[in-house]
């Protein structure tokens, strides 16, 4: 099974969810706090991150804005509090999906398991450890970038986001179909983000609008020209 990191600091809800979790044949990591949350996430590179928002000191928003900073790993959200501004919030900052507690085992069991079956279906860009169109190389792999030889930094979603475009070269994509692909939401909400997520990527890879591979279908979305 997937190796789960628990991000929680009540320690009986803690040790409920790791008996729950290992009962189903899953590893799992507990950390009481943010910081030992992102240090455990780089060493153990766990396949799912339960990540309760009401920490002390570093809380679960900021917790999940370092992850998604480094990381495309799929976070479930669990918080007290239920209000619609605040799952709004968390799938605009990149969670996968979202339970207010008290909640049952029977339904967070399902909710990880869904969230798995996703990831494991998206897989990794294009079919195959590297992609090369003669201008952009992905190395699936070691996930690294190279723009016409040169190797070029990018965060977890812009090589994310740069895999889905060459996985679908050709093919317009609408900022609904990004955010599903790229960052998981299954509601839509925030397609504005893709927009600038587009720009930011362009200039990262040292494109303007106009001699970028990356084309935008006015009224449409966007599709990835490889030359």
């Amino acid at each position: 099974m997937s190796t789960v990191l628990v991000v929680e600091d009540e320690p009986d809800i803690a040790l409920a969810l790791r008996l729950n979790l290992e009962a189903e044949g899953h590893e799992v990591l507990v950390a009481e706090d943010g910081k030992t949350g992102l240090r455990r996430l780089h060493d153990a590179k766990p396949a799912l991150v339960l990540l309760d928002i009401g920490l002390p000191v570093m809380d679960g928003w900021m917790v999940l804005e370092r992850i998604r900073d480094v990381s495309d790993v799929p976070v479930l959200l669990l918080t007290a509090h239920g209000m619609e501004a605040d799952k709004v919030r968390g799938l605009r900052g990149g969670a996968d999906d979202y339970l207010t507690k008290p909640f049952s085992a029977k339904e967070l069991l399902a909710r990880i398991d869904a969230i798995l079956r996703r990831a494991e279906s998206a897989g990794g860009g294009d079919k195959g450890d590297v992609y090369d169109d003669g201008v952009v190389r992905l190395d699936h792999r070691a996930r690294r970038v190279f723009v016409n030889g040169a190797e070029v930094e990018v965060n977890a979603t812009e090589y994310k986001l740069l895999a889905v475009f060459v996985q679908h070269r050709g093919a317009v994509l609408s900022p609904v179909q990004l955010m599903d692909k790229v960052w998981n939401d299954p509601t839509g909400i925030g397609a504005e983000k893709v927009k600038f997520a587009v720009m930011r990527l362009r200039r990262k890879l040292g494109w303007s609008a106009d001699d970028s591979p990356i084309r935008a279908a006015r009224g449409m979305g966007y599709r990835y020209d490889s030359r």
